[in-house]
């Protein structure tokens, strides 16, 4: 495992703070691959439009800087940064965390809206069974009608009508 690690470290940089042509190679094909998935997962309706724009923009960041070196250096630069593929995996991980944060949002407002659609229904459900003159419903039954009809037929089969 340690030479697997020492292998991809000694591929990755050749001098210090310099992609390698081969990482730069690896890092472009799997950002198209990324691209070219999302748009996959768009085409079979797996994945909504607006997070595959979030996923596809992320694929053509990594893109961008997977081509462009010198982008990478100026990130670098500017951060602070010693070495520009430290500064590649800092603006990954703020991608992912930005990711995260806004699939957290969308889940978090999912969830609020199922709740209210569960409160809505089971209102409506309430409405329709006074409208019809029929009682709640016990748990694990149909409507309460039929309840009622099963746990007083239950005792006297010969009063029931045949179904």
């Amino acid at each position: 495992m340690n030479s697997l690690v020492l292998l991809i470290a000694q591929t990755t940089v050749l001098e210090e703070g310099k992609l390698s042509t081969k990482a730069q190679i690896i890092a472009v094909v799997v950002a198209v691959l990324v691209f070219l998935f999302v748009i996959e997962l768009v085409r079979r309706r797996r994945l909504v439009e607006r997070y595959a724009l979030l996923w596809m923009s992320a694929a053509g960041v990594g893109i961008v800087l997977a081509v462009w070196t010198s982008g990478l250096d100026w990130i670098a630069g500017r951060l602070g940064i010693a070495s520009p593929p430290n500064a590649l995996f800092l603006v990954g991980l703020v991608a992912v965390f930005g990711l995260l944060l806004n699939f957290s949002v969308a889940i978090s407002r999912l969830s609020e809206e199922t709740k209210i659609l569960a409160q809505t229904v089971s209102r409506l459900d309430a409405e329709l069974r006074e409208l019809r003159g029929e009682g709640p419903a016990a748990n694990g039954h149909g409507s309460g009608t039929e309840a009622a009809a099963d746990e007083a037929g239950a005792g006297d089969a010969s009063d029931s009508p045949s179904r």
